[in-house]
């Protein structure tokens, strides 16, 4: 638990990691462990992460003080053909991450692959916009995706945007355990 001369000094801030490169997750993440190193509590929010074995979510699972979340059906969202079962767990990850923020248990709230949620059309920019207008002033929140709309950028306290210069998945390599996914 962090001690009240840490919590008094917080002020949290919104962050946007977003681009087509990689490691936007990764960036999050690293923010995870630097704020459970300081004692802090955290709550991390899959969008469009159901039922995948993802490193990085099994590995949270051991950190004192992270709780995950995960939301999405097992297979990938068509942009195309946006489901309705898509939408609602959409919706469900960020009415979780919005309870989580105003529960006062949690000093950072990550939204994870939220950008493109909204970019797709699962949930709306405006709804990402309404809960970042009403975050406590303690918390930190983390967004995460590509295609970060212009409104989160504009609202947002500091932005990354990873750029993809060469990926080994031009050459036909795939996605592998333990440094994709």
């Amino acid at each position: 638990m962090p001690t009240d001369k840490v919590r008094i000094a917080l002020t949290g801030q919104v962050q946007v990691f977003t681009g087509n490169g990689k490691g936007k997750t990764s960036a999050a993440i690293g923010a995870v462990l630097r704020a459970v190193g300081q004692g802090l509590h955290v709550f991390i929010v899959f969008f469009m992460k159901g039922n995948y074995p993802y490193g990085e979510q099994k590995a949270l699972s051991y950190l004192p003080n992270v709780t995950v979340a995960r939301f999405g059906l097992p297979s990938f969202v068509d942009p195309e053909n946006v489901k309705e079962e898509d939408k609602k767990e959409a919706r469900e990850a960020l009415a979780a991450a919005r309870e989580a923020m105003h529960s006062g248990e949690y000093d950072l709230v990550v939204l994870d692959e939220v950008n493109i949620a909204a970019a797709w059309g699962l949930v709306g920019v405006a709804e990402v916009v309404e809960l970042i207008n009403d975050k406590p002033e303690a918390v930190e929140l983390i967004l995460t995706g590509r295609y970060a709309d212009p409104e989160l950028i504009k609202l947002a306290d500091l932005v990354t945007e990873m750029l993809d210069i060469k990926h080994s998945h031009e050459k036909g390599v795939p996605a592998r355990p333990g440094f994709e996914y």
